[in-house]
């Protein structure tokens, strides 16, 4: 019981933290957002960073600094992007993509088998993916304010953002596995390798944002409880439960989101829920 409400927590504080973060983009280009939260999720995780063993590897941090590099400093800057274009339910249902992607992955990088179920649920996950892209037809007429041209950048970006997140996965994996590294020592190192990258862009950044202390705290909230608790919830999940059956139930972000998307002036509409149940669907058949 404790994996499972770890697990729909983590899904909660992400599609919470999502709408944060999207409500703050018109203010702020996604790359300094980015700058600024993993910032601050940095120094709240810099205490764990104290508690490395002496005899840490150099080559497992630097691997895990590239992770963060690639999968939160890139990563984490085209997800922002994209909830600026999409709105947080489509982001996070293009997102739930990822558990899909990994296996494929496996099968082409690792050589691993793929099995019915996999391709079964690559082929759901698809069928979201296009039902959203659809919708750009939708936002060409400007129900949505936006453009078709607009709308299909942010589907890239989302994509791409899955893309590096993989990649990053892959690479805190392999020191996860081959090193003494706690998932939080690990966590906290790739946080702060995406600091580091982002330094450029941190220089005078609260300064010529200037945002309002309602929307400083929102940035506080947002990453305090998307990027800290989530990674913290999500540690739980993999150390307490099957990590398919936990994958899963942390899938139902996009779901969740379907009530988000009304606050945002995207009401729920027939191809919202067929999409993020078709996503929900097609992590359960690769992850369970």
């Amino acid at each position: 019981m404790t994996g499972v409400l770890a697990a729909l927590g983590a899904a909660m504080a992400w599609t919470g933290a999502s709408a944060l973060w999207r409500s703050l983009s018109g203010r702020v280009t996604a790359i300094r957002l980015n700058a600024m939260k993993n910032g601050l999720a940095s120094l709240l995780f810099l205490p764990v960073l104290l508690t490395l063993p002496h005899n840490t590897e150099v080559h497992a941090v630097l691997l895990l600094l590239i992770s963060g590099l690639i999968g939160i400093a890139a990563g984490d800057s085209f997800y922002l992007g994209a909830l600026r274009r999409l709105g947080t339910r489509r982001t996070l249902t293009v997102e739930a993509s990822g558990p899909v992607l990994a296996s494929i992955a496996g099968v082409l990088v690792m050589g691993d088998s793929l099995a019915v179920k996999n391709g079964l649920g690559a082929l759901l996950v698809s069928s979201a993916v296009v039902l959203i892209a659809m919708q750009a037809k939708e936002t060409s007429q400007g129900e949505r304010g936006g453009s078709a041209a607009d709308f299909g950048i942010g589907l890239l970006l989302a994509l791409t953002a899955v893309v590096c997140g993989l990649s990053g996965a892959f690479l805190a994996r392999h020191v996860l596995i081959s090193s003494d590294l706690t998932p939080l020592q690990t966590a906290s190192i790739r946080l702060l390798g995406g600091w580091l990258g982002l330094l450029p862009f941190l220089k005078g950044i609260w300064r010529q944002t200037k945002l309002k202390q309602r929307e400083q705290w929102k940035l506080v909230i947002a990453t305090v409880v998307g990027t800290n608790g989530g990674i913290l919830l999500q540690q739980v999940v993999l150390q307490t439960m099957p990590v398919g059956e936990g994958v899963t139930l942390m899938a139902t972000a996009p779901v969740m989101a379907l009530f988000v998307g009304r606050i945002e002036g995207d009401p729920i509409q027939l191809s919202g829920v067929a999409a993020a149940g078709l996503a929900l669907a097609g992590v359960a058949c690769t992850s369970l």
